[in-house]
């Protein structure tokens, strides 16, 4: 008896071993997926989207755009075609929030440095401070990397108008003059067809982690 079951226990375990893989198997195919939603202006905080917009509860994408980076180089919608990426608004010379969410954004890059799917887009909300020599000294800096993160500038009111109309990340008052201007903390993820899937607040470890964690369901979903 003894040696029947010495014969046929590596069987034994082998199909054990076999077993427990598909059950897991099973109960991985049963489970919902996650998905993140797509934010339309009617989802988000009224106070943070644009009087046109409130009706709007489908189709909502980013608009396009034309803007210059730190390389003084156009930067388009082109160059974002069919990728995610992560937009926000800063300036170079804030001395409060901006160096936080830079910190952070410089650790998302790091993540994403060898992801080709993915790019990383901010914004100067100063474009007549921030010049292309200026957004260059920053860049390089805080380490940015060309080929994964345009810092651009441009023109205020398209910057404004992307910020309020597209992006869905500050409040509306102002028209983008010269006196306007606006603050934000929001990171903000778009998926391949220009679509807002997330908000987050970028200078907030643990809303970087979600972010990151996000990102890898958005990743999944392609």
């Amino acid at each position: 008896m003894l040696s029947f079951f010495s014969k046929y226990k590596f069987f034994g375990i082998a199909l054990l071993v076999l077993s427990g893989i598909i059950v897991y198997l099973f109960y991985n195919a049963l489970q919902p997926k996650k998905t993140l939603p797509i934010y339309q202006p009617s989802m988000v905080n009224v106070e943070l989207v644009d009087s046109t917009l409130y009706h709007v509860k489908k189709y909502h994408t980013i608009a396009n755009f034309s803007l210059t980076n730190q390389n003084g180089r156009t930067i388009t919608q082109e160059d974002y075609k069919n990728k995610i990426y992560v937009a926000d608004f800063f300036f170079t010379t804030c001395p409060t929030i901006c160096p936080i969410m830079t910190k952070n954004m410089a650790d998302l890059q790091k993540h994403i440095i060898n992801d080709n799917d993915v790019l990383l887009l901010s914004h100067s909300v100063t474009p007549q401070i921030d010049s292309v020599a200026q957004l260059k000294k920053y860049a390089l800096e805080k380490g940015v990397n060309d080929a994964k993160w345009n810092l651009v500038t441009g023109d205020k009111k398209q910057i404004y108008e992307l910020a309020r109309k597209s992006y869905l990340a500050v409040k509306t008052d102002g028209d983008g003059g010269p006196y306007d201007m606006i603050h934000t903390e929001n990171f903000i993820l778009v998926d391949k067809k220009r679509r807002i899937r997330g908000f987050y607040d970028g200078t907030k470890e643990e809303e970087i982690k979600k972010l990151l964690e996000d990102l890898e369901i958005l990743r999944a979903s392609y």
